[in-house]
């Protein structure tokens, strides 16, 4: 597997030697210093380019960064919406391991690219001309402090989301369930968690995407009471799994909700418990399936 250093020698040295390209910048986790280094680590490299519709027109100047197992350009995908303007990105996976998200932006977007992110370094400016980049931080991704009606709106598509879970799994359908299990209820539920990190630490630190830095910051009855969240694909362990999110969602809640001097709706939890427990314990419309 290349090192780092190699694959970013070999990013510049392309640079370096194709006039269309005027300055390189980095992004990511690798200008994290929070960020633990690992070998599956992107290399989120930015070429701001004169010239970008050739760059996309001929392609076989990306076959210089090594053999690829894959490659994607988001772009040019009908499935995924168009985002980046006249921004064009190649997503490369190597046969040696490394990746590589190269993200093609035209010169006249250089400040904007220069101040649209704190986590960024300039590695090459051929024309000296871009702003001053302040040291890389990830402070835009810290826990933010919630307003009273956030965190009102958070509780309340939790336990009104949590009927539906209940719903499908009374009519036999696991998939509806685990659905608006996983995509909303479980979403909210990090978010609570995520505010309840942002209190103890003074909004200071960042949980990472998909809150994967999460476990570093809760108990371990904490992270365990999370874990028993996840579902396997039987109708009595999504049950179980919902009512672990319950637990856990409304402790957490509890918790928010006094540090912060906020309202909780408790008479709204007990009330929406009370109906989950009533629909576990009707019969189902199918009972074999259990």
């Amino acid at each position: 597997m290349r090192s780092p250093d190699e694959m970013l020698e070999l990013v510049l040295t392309f640079a370096k030697n194709d006039e269309r390209i005027r300055a390189v910048g980095l992004n990511g986790s690798r200008t994290n210093p929070n960020v633990p280094k690992d070998i599956f680590q992107d290399f989120d490299i930015v070429y701001l380019v004169t010239d970008i519709k050739s760059f996309i027109e001929d392609r076989e100047w990306i076959d210089v960064f090594g053999e690829r197992i894959i490659m994607q350009t988001p772009e040019d995908m009908s499935m995924f919406p168009k985002t980046l303007g006249e921004r064009f990105s190649y997503l490369l996976l190597f046969t040696d391991g490394n990746r590589l998200d190269l993200t093609l932006i035209p010169t006249e977007e250089a400040d904007k690219y220069c101040k649209e992110d704190k986590l960024t370094i300039i590695l090459l400016d051929k024309d000296n001309r871009l702003p001053e980049v302040a040291p890389p931080t990830d402070q835009d991704y810290w826990v933010q402090r919630p307003t009273a009606q956030y965190f009102a709106d958070c509780c309340n598509e939790f336990w009104w989301v949590s009927t539906y879970v209940a719903k499908g799994l009374w009519r036999i359908e696991i998939l509806y369930a685990q659905e608006y299990l996983n995509t909303i209820l479980r979403p909210m539920l990090i978010q609570m968690l995520e505010w309840k990190v942002g209190i103890e630490h003074d909004y200071s630190v960042s949980i990472g995407k998909s809150g994967k830095y999460l476990e570093k910051y809760l108990s371990i009855k904490e992270w365990q009471e999370l874990l028993s969240t996840f579902a396997n694909g039987s109708y009595e362990d999504v049950w179980s799994g919902l009512f672990s999110m319950v637990n856990l969602f409304r402790s957490t809640a509890e918790y928010v909700a006094n540090r912060l001097e906020f309202y909780y709706p408790s008479t709204e939890y007990e009330k929406v418990t009370t109906y989950l427990e009533h629909i576990k314990n009707l019969p189902p419309t199918a009972p074999e399936i259990y």
